[in-house]
């Protein structure tokens, strides 16, 4: 993401702790998500989704 549209994002949020647990919760919840399943192997894939889990 450009710093720029990151700045913008970040002028939202009224309070750094807001942004701090948003960050947070996007993170956890990206790493869930985004596993890039068409481009690993079955057993790759578990291990990073048990990871992702795991993190929670």
């Amino acid at each position: 993401m450009p710093f720029r549209q990151r700045d913008r994002a970040m002028l939202r949020f009224r309070q750094m702790k807001t942004l701090q647990k948003f960050a947070s919760v996007h993170a956890n919840v990206h790493n869930h998500f985004s596993l890039e399943r068409h481009l690993v192997d079955r057993v790759t894939y578990r291990e990073r989704r048990s990871a992702a889990l795991g993190e929670r």
